[in-house]
């Protein structure tokens, strides 16, 4: 009896290391690490940014350059020169007799022109590669179309306006590239024609006295 104690206990240890061992096999417990590294090329590679290009910016449309513009009507009847100044023009419409009108207005960069001026009349025009001015004239109920080539000094647009003698005279002219004159010079309001300018310094001789016409700018 003494000698079967010992048996016993190896017996008993069998036992539990089998069972021990069963409950492994039967809950599929793994020796190895849970968490497997992804390889290279399983890893996802993350979408491109989309491109956009940035829009092309819009040109700027410059301003018509400065210069002086003067021709006649198609009929031969009148004068017109016209100032363009910083995207401003005046204009002056003149048959030498008694008939005028100082128009001005804003010049659009595509060169066009609505002018307007006293009693009613408006000038349209249409500048045409820096080069002349097209379109029509409307005063006292003359329709007029005209063309005014660029003006090189002394050709142009002259104005002068003085007192003499207690008389207020005011006196428009045209020079065209032919060196010839148009113009009315107005005194007390009463329109004439006017005395010709000296286009190198613009001096004219009025009643006895000499005025300066000076060139005409917005």
């Amino acid at each position: 009896m003494k000698r079967s104690g010992p048996l016993l206990t190896l017996l008993a240890g069998l036992l539990v290391g089998l069972f021990m061992l069963s409950l492994n096999a039967t809950t599929g417990e793994k020796t190895t690490s849970s968490s497997v590294a992804q390889s290279p090329s399983t890893k996802a590679s993350p979408s491109p940014a989309p491109t956009t290009s940035a829009p092309s910016p819009t040109p700027s449309k410059s301003p018509q350059p400065d210069a002086d513009y003067a021709g006649r009507t198609d009929d031969d009847s009148s004068a017109i020169a016209v100032s363009l100044r910083n995207g401003r023009a005046i204009a002056y419409f003149c048959d030498g007799r008694d008939k005028e009108s100082w128009l001005k207005g804003d010049v659009e960069d595509d060169g066009t022109m609505k002018l307007t001026g006293k009693g009613g009349s408006e000038l349209n025009g249409t500048l045409k590669e820096g080069k002349r001015i097209s379109g029509t004239v409307d005063i006292g109920g003359g329709h007029y179309t005209f063309t005014a080539d660029k003006a090189i000094k002394p050709s142009g647009l002259y104005r002068a306006t003085a007192t003499v003698r207690d008389a207020k005279f005011d006196g428009g002219w045209i020079v065209l590239k032919d060196g010839s004159q148009v113009g009315i010079l107005n005194k007390d309001g009463k329109p004439s024609p006017a005395p010709e300018i000296d286009p190198a310094t613009g001096v004219v001789t009025v009643d006895g006295q000499q005025l300066t016409a000076r060139p005409v700018t917005p």
